[in-house]
């Protein structure tokens, strides 16, 4: 028998404690297991870097949502970025990432993994004719895409990235972040591996950071996990109970995002002070029918570009009230930023640089009128 999502988040990896029949899989706080006999880990378990039962029933759970094998919990975001990149990458490789990726993405391909030795192209990821273009023949060994990108909202088509990927050896990655596995389901359009930063929406309070990777087939679930284990960059027992938790309600926090950001951006698509909206919801997005093909709705993820340039933009962040001027997203509270300052600071002077105008909303799950008033406030 199948179940539907909302069920999976609750149950999946989570049966009840078979020694206590606590209904919550417990914290195991532990760094290290008594061993039955020399060489005979009970169950396993002999360190909690290589296997841990509340990491492992977080992992089993995200596997279960995205459709894939085997699930991986890290400390963060990067660090499930840095372990597939050096999982599926040597030296004199090369990568195909977003020309408007997350700064710490690029910070981490042009100014970490670049000077190991991997080479790198910018492609408009929304374009599958740039993304071709961009792939160097026998070099390229991954290709990676948000969709929707951060900050500038573009849609990619994850199936027809996947094929023009596969035709040329490479792996698609999918950074799955922007909108959760609830969304959008990248395994299922094709994709060889999804990643996510928990800290975003799948652990959703803002009180935990973390990071994942689901492998769409075992042999490379298998090559990550080895790796994992080895680099050591692990999700601990604590986070990744907290994650666990954020999880079981993601479904019904998405369905809010939603629906808050669908009235916020339409509000902001006719104020006078805003010169574009960038949101997949809008009919006139560019992306607008990829995305209704591949995600069940929007998200919660809302950029717009003032009509005042930098300095308006600046003010706009600085006068919100009920938005939280600070990084991240996803999280239940909503959140207003200057990528250009903030998230996206690493990418100044580069051609992922984003525009100075730019404010991106993190729209949380508040009462939609009290949000729109503290815009109209911040752009009065």
């Amino acid at each position: 028998m199948s179940h539907g999502f909302e069920t999976l988040a609750i149950h999946a990896g989570q049966e009840p404690d078979p020694h206590t029949g606590a209904v919550i899989p417990p914290i195991y706080q532990t760094s290290t297991f008594a061993q039955d006999a020399v060489g005979e880990p009970r169950l396993g378990y002999e360190y909690s870097r290589s296997a841990n039962p509340t990491r492992d029933a977080l992992q089993a759970c995200l596997a279960t949502l995205e459709r894939g094998p085997i699930g991986l919990a890290f400390a963060s975001g990067l660090a499930a970025e840095d372990t597939l990149l050096r999982t599926v990458c040597r030296p004199g490789d090369h990568v195909v990432i977003p020309d408007d990726a997350y700064g710490g993405t690029f910070r981490l391909v042009a100014r970490v993994a670049q000077r190991w030795g991997l080479g790198w192209t910018a492609a408009k990821v929304s374009d599958p004719d740039a993304v071709r273009a961009a792939i160097q023949p026998g070099k390229t060994k991954l290709v990676w895409v948000e969709t929707p990108t951060n900050p500038l909202l573009g849609i990619a088509d994850i199936a027809a990235l996947a094929e023009i990927a596969h035709e040329a050896g490479a792996l698609l990655a999918v950074d799955n972040t922007f909108a959760s596995p609830y969304l959008q389901q990248p395994i299922a359009h094709g994709a060889d591996v999804v990643m996510h930063s928990t800290t975003k929406y799948v652990g959703g309070h803002s009180d935990v950071v973390g990071g994942a990777l689901i492998a769409a087939s075992t042999n490379l679930g298998e090559e990550l996990a080895f790796h994992q284990n080895a680099m050591g960059a692990v999700s601990g027992p604590f986070d990744s109970w907290l994650t666990l938790r954020g999880v079981k309600t993601l479904g019904v926090r998405m369905d809010r995002h939603c629906d808050n950001a669908e009235r916020i951006a339409a509000y902001l698509d006719g104020h006078p002070a805003v010169s574009q909206v960038l949101y997949p919801g809008l009919p006139d997005h560019p992306g607008h029918e990829t995305a209704a093909k591949q995600m069940r709705r929007f998200g919660g993820m809302i950029s717009f570009r003032v009509t005042g340039g930098e300095e308006q933009a600046v003010r706009v962040c600085n006068q919100a009230k009920l938005f939280v001027l600070a990084e991240s997203l996803g999280g239940v509270e909503s959140l207003i930023e200057h990528p250009g300052r903030m998230t996206h600071a690493s990418a100044a002077g580069s051609p992922l640089e984003v525009p100075a105008d730019l404010v991106r909303l993190s729209v949380g799950i508040e009462t939609a009128d009290d949000l729109l008033a503290d815009l109209e406030q911040a752009l009065g």
